[in-house]
């Protein structure tokens, strides 16, 4: 596996129209799924607003919370920066233009659902959106192939849940606090 590029320096804190504006472009650049790749992309990739580390600490943050992943992450990244109003317009950002757009389609596809147009249309959405989630897992993985703990505790989530069924919830009550107490920071001794 290539080396991944370190990531470049962040830039400064985006305005509030800005990020407002960045929110809707992560929103809008993702139908059926794929919010995180697209999140990852326009956040770390090219606005530079954070740092890849910090992305996957709210996005770790995000998954673990009640609520869509997205959401919280868009909270996250408001509050990050702006504190309660940053929140509030990356959330507004985050919802505003695809909530519009989610009611026309839903109004569309009430009158059309039937047409097989439509019906291989999403089929070709749902393929797209697989691959997305499957290239932000490529994309984080490189930041733990050295890191034999994390990589065990991800294949053993996935067969737990892939292999043995076992629900997400139960999944996280376990798996987080055995990561957390691996990674929680220790005090080195002094000599």
């Amino acid at each position: 596996m290539a080396a991944h590029p370190p990531s470049p320096e962040p830039t400064p804190a985006p305005s509030h129209l800005e990020l407002f504006l960045g929110m809707q472009q992560v929103a809008l650049s993702s139908f059926g799924g794929g919010l995180s790749a697209w999140s990852e992309r326009i956040v770390v990739e090219q606005r530079r607003w954070m740092d890849e580390q910090a992305f996957l600490t709210g996005l770790t943050v995000a998954r673990l919370l009640p609520g869509p992943n997205q959401i919280n992450m868009a909270v996250y990244i408001g509050s990050r920066f702006h504190g309660l109003s940053g929140a509030l317009v990356a959330l507004a950002g985050m919802l505003l233009l695809p909530f519009s757009l989610l009611m026309l389609l839903g109004l569309a596809y009430y009158y059309w659902h039937e047409t097989m147009l439509v019906d291989r249309l999403l089929a070709g959405v749902i393929t797209a959106s697989a691959g997305m989630a499957l290239s932000m897992g490529f994309k984080i993985a490189h930041s733990y192939n050295r890191d034999p703990v994390a990589l065990g505790i991800a294949a053993a989530s996935f067969l737990a849940m892939d292999l043995f069924h076992v629900r997400l919830i139960p999944l996280v009550l376990v798996a987080g606090p055995l990561a957390m107490a691996w990674y929680w920071p220790r005090r080195t001794a002094q000599p």
